[in-house]
């Protein structure tokens, strides 16, 4: 395999191609999102209830792309009453950054037995299927607010830049090229992958959010890692399920040839099967390959809908 494979139809770049086709497939998510919520929401309510059968919908695929606030209360709780329309105010001046979700466990008690939630009021951040920070108990506004801020905060890095946000339209969605980025692209054509992720990084230094950008770098490296692979070792490797190196390295070069689906189905199943950090190895892995992809695209989209079956 040589740089110049990185260009051909089907391959990576194919992939993670800037124009058309990602513009196509933002179109479509927008349009998508406008007919899921005619008021021009994100697409997600800003408040949504949820029962023990809706879990796995409204708050594991949800938190595949923003955070979900699950808010844990019973109607006896005095504590709860103070918390949630304090809550309820934030999501709606969130927009659809985040979402809060509301859980009544007197209702629903598998959700407050699975989270092993001891007292209540309680609420848990949900990003991409995993808890990850949470209290306990009636907070004024003013630490919630603070809570939240440090909450996004710590994940902007890994929010798509469009989260929660109006799409603009017409010549105000246009905005000129960052050099940087035509600077990767030209490095890209030319063999120098070291010189695009530089280029990229540079860009992600200024703007960490920035999509192009996120995706560019993660399709180079992506075919950095492949580069030197040995594709015939690889598959025999792969025939072992246990072997997770080789399952995670056959679908870097599954993604590499265009088997974009089989990539995605063969860490998914590894992270059905496993437990710890080589399930949480998997996982990572799969959203990394997520990102060689605009955040419409269909496989991805399905992928994380699978992804969230198999940690629940």
């Amino acid at each position: 395999m040589s740089p110049a494979d990185f260009t051909r139809p089907g391959s990576l770049y194919g992939a993670v191609d800037l124009g058309a086709r990602k513009q196509a497939l933002e179109a479509q998510a927008r349009r998508e999102a406008a007919a899921q919520d005619p008021a021009g929401g994100a697409g997600n309510p800003s408040v949504v209830d949820v029962t023990d059968a809706t879990f796995n919908t409204e708050v594991v695929e949800r938190s595949m792309r923003v955070p979900v606030l699950l808010d844990l209360w019973a109607t006896w709780c005095g504590p709860c009453k103070q918390l949630s329309p304090i809550l309820e105010k934030l999501a709606a001046e969130a927009a659809g950054k985040w979402v809060l979700a509301k859980v009544d466990v007197d209702a629903n008690p598998q959700i407050a037995q699975a989270l092993r939630v001891q007292s209540i009021p309680t609420v848990l951040a949900i990003f991409q299927g995993q808890p990850v920070t949470g209290f306990q108990g009636a907070l004024p506004e003013a630490q919630v607010r603070q809570w939240l801020d440090q909450l996004m905060q710590a994940l902007a890095q890994y929010l798509p830049k469009d989260a929660g946000q109006p799409q603009e339209q017409g010549a105000q969605a246009k905005q000129p090229s960052d050099p940087d980025i035509v600077a990767a692209e030209q490095a890209v054509e030319r063999g120098d992958l070291n010189a695009a992720i530089a280029a990229y990084e540079r860009v992600l230094a200024r703007s960490p959010s920035d999509a192009d950008a996120k995706m560019g770098l993660a399709g180079v490296k992506l075919y950095q890692r492949t580069e030197n692979l040995d594709a015939d070792d690889v598959r025999r490797r792969a025939a072992d399920p246990a072997d997770i190196d080789a399952q995670i390295q056959m679908a870097d070069l599954e993604m590499l040839s265009g088997s974009v689906e089989a990539a995605f189905d063969r860490l998914i199943g590894v992270v059905r099967r496993t437990a710890g950090d080589d399930r949480d190895k998997a996982r990572l892995h799969l959203l990394s390959l997520f990102e060689t992809l605009p955040e419409g695209d269909a496989a991805v989209a399905a992928a994380r809908r699978n992804l969230a079956r198999a940690l629940f």
